[in-house]
């Protein structure tokens, strides 16, 4: 081999070397999935249906509906894989896993829905 194929081996394994997220990663996407969530229910809870009646009037709800239930879907999921680890050492198996885990994200959910 000559040397710039070396060198071109060397520079892959450095660019391809395993990178550790921020600590504090986790707590930053919660934080915007939270204030995403907050947003879209505020600007559903403001516009008028009196409005709707003109499809120009139609984007802004139809996409607080779309950020909201994706940013609070996304946010449920984050809480709940979260938490993986501690149902997987509490469950006695496999099925008892899955239960925990739906039970979970049932209870997740009706948090982050608004109170309706």
């Amino acid at each position: 081999m000559s040397a710039g194929a070396t060198d071109f081996e060397a520079l892959l394994r450095e660019a391809l070397s395993p990178v550790d997220p921020p600590a504090d990663l986790a707590a930053r996407m919660e934080m915007t999935l939270v204030s995403l969530t907050e947003l879209a229910q505020e600007e559903l809870e403001t516009w008028e249906l009196s409005t709707m009646r003109d499809p120009r009037n139609w984007v802004r709800p139809v996409a607080a509906t779309v950020i909201g239930a994706s940013a609070g879907t996304a946010l449920v999921v984050l809480r709940v894989r979260g938490r993986h680890r501690t149902r997987r050492q509490q469950s006695s198996g496999v099925f008892d896993l899955a239960r925990r885990t739906l039970q979970d994200f049932a209870e997740e959910a009706r948090r982050v829905l608004p109170h309706r």
